[in-house]
C-alpha cells in the first residue's frame, strides 16, 4: 500500500513538473521557445543548445568552424570542404576544379595577368607579351630563335644570324652600308687643322658611321681617299691629303677592333677631282672630303645581299 502511495506521488510531481516546464515555454521569448531539454535522464532534465549562428546547419555545440562563410558546403564537424584546394569553399566557389597552385580570386576562379591562358601560381613566365602563344608554363615559344615570341613574330621565320626589331623583322643597316653595297663612294667632308692632318671632333660622328659599318664587315676592303682644295701647292696637298687618308685610317682601326687595318687603303688624290669651284669658301669646303670606296664587293658574292640587315649580337 506504502508503494502505491509513493508512485502515486511521483506520478503527481513528474507531471506537475512537465506542466510547469511547459507554462514556462509559453511565457518565455521566441529564441527560448526553441530550446529542447532532454528528458530521458533523471530531473533536473537538460538543455540542449540548437543555436547555429553561422547557418551551416552544424549547431554551434558540435561545430568545429563557427565562422563559415554563408554558402559553403561544410563536412560534419561544420567545417568547409574545398575540394580543389584554393582556399575557397565548395558552395561559394564558382570554379571548383581550379588546378592545384593556381592563384584564384574570392570566387575561386583563376588569375592570368598577362592573359596568356595560364593561371598565375602556375605561369614561369609571368609577364609574357599580349598574344604570344606559349606553352604548358606559360612560357612563350620562339621559333626562329630571335627573341620575339611566337604569336608577336611579324617575320616568324627569320634567319638566326639576323638581328630583329621589336615586330621580330630584320634590321636594315644603316644608310652609310647600303651606298657601300650599291657600289656608291660614301663621302664626308672631314674637318682637319689648318694645314694639318689633325681630325677636328666634329668630324667624328661621321667617321664613326662609317666604322660602325666596317666594323661588322672585316672581310670588306675599302679604299680611303684624301682630297684637298686647291690652295697652297700641288706638291703640298698631294702630300696633305695623302697623311690626311692616313689619319682617318688610323682612327678607324683605333677605335674598331673588328676592322682588319690591312683592309683599308688611304691614298692621297691631292687637289685633283674637285666636286665644286674653288673660288668660294664653300666650294673649297667640298673640295676638302675624304671618300671611302668598297673594292671588293664582287668578291663579297651573295654575302653582299645579306649584308644589308644587321647581323646580330653586332
Amino acid at each position: 500500500m506504502k508503494a502505491i502511495r509513493a508512485l502515486g506521488l511521483a506520478l503527481v510531481i513528474g507531471c506537475a513538473v512537465v506542466a510547469s516546464v511547459a507554462q514556462a515555454q509559453k511565457s518565455q521569448s521566441k529564441t527560448d521557445h526553441e530550446k529542447i531539454y532532454d528528458m530521458t535522464v533523471p530531473w533536473p532534465f537538460h538543455h540542449v543548445n540548437t543555436d547555429d549562428m553561422d547557418g551551416d546547419g552544424v549547431f554551434d555545440s558540435r561545430d568545429a568552424c563557427p565562422g563559415t562563410p554563408r554558402g559553403a558546403i561544410v563536412d560534419a564537424n561544420g567545417c568547409p570542404i574545398d575540394s580543389d584546394g584554393d582556399g575557397v569553399p565548395d558552395g561559394i566557389d564558382k570554379c571548383p576544379d581550379t588546378a592545384r597552385g593556381a592563384s584564384v580570386d574570392r570566387y575561386g576562379c583563376p588569375k592570368d595577368s598577362d592573359g596568356d591562358g595560364v593561371p598565375d601560381g602556375l605561369d614561369r613566365c609571368e609577364h609574357t607579351p599580349k598574344g604570344a602563344t606559349v606553352d604548358a608554363r606559360g612560357c612563350p615559344s620562339d621559333s626562329d630563335g630571335d627573341g620575339v615570341a611566337d604569336g608577336v613574330d611579324k617575320c616568324p621565320d627569320t634567319s638566326m644570324d639576323l638581328a630583329v626589331d621589336k615586330k621580330g623583322c630584320p634590321i636594315l643597316i644603316s644608310e652609310v652600308g647600303q651606298q657601300f653595297l650599291d657600289g656608291t663612294a660614301v663621302a664626308f667632308n672631314i674637318e682637319f687643322d689648318s694645314g694639318k692632318d689633325t681630325i677636328k671632333p666634329s668630324s667624328y660622328a661621321d667617321l664613326d658611321s662609317v666604322g660602325t659599318v666596317l666594323n661588322d664587315w672585316p672581310e670588306a676592303e675599302v679604299e680611303i681617299g684624301g682630297y684637298t682644295d686647291s690652295q697652297g701647292s700641288e706638291k703640298f696637298n698631294q702630300s696633305l691629303s695623302e697623311k690626311r687618308a692616313q689619319a682617318v685610317k688610323n682612327y678607324l682601326t683605333d677605335k674598331y677592333n673588328k676592322i682588319r687595318p690591312d683592309n683599308l687603303k688611304p691614298k692621297g688624290y691631292g687637289e685633283i677631282n674637285p666636286v665644286a669651284g674653288n673660288d668660294t669658301p664653300e666650294g673649297r669646303a667640298q673640295n676638302r672630303r675624304v671618300e671611302f670606296k668598297l673594292l671588293n664587293g664582287k668578291e663579297l658574292g651573295k654575302d653582299t645581299e645579306s649584308k644589308r640587315y644587321k647581323k646580330r649580337k653586332e
